[in-house]
């Protein structure tokens, strides 16, 4: 399932990144990698997110193409 379905608090381990090349090299460099353990801290006006103990703010469309 999609990153943008999880709700506030809970975790989940990235299992694949959909998208153009682009798209997931973007990703890739701010720590989206399959394996990478997620948390959703806030999902008001995007999904801000734990990930490699950094908080990141990403937008639903990009949240859609990380698949948990």
């Amino acid at each position: 399932m999609p990153l943008s379905m999880i709700g506030e608090g809970e975790t989940a381990t990235i299992t694949r990144i959909g998208g153009k090349e682009e798209t997931r090299r973007f990703l890739e460099n701010l720590g989206f990698v399959v394996g990478a353990i997620v948390t959703v801290i806030s999902k008001t006006g995007g999904n801000i997110v734990n990930i490699k103990e950094s908080r990141v703010a990403i937008g639903s469309d990009m949240a859609s193409k990380i698949m948990v």
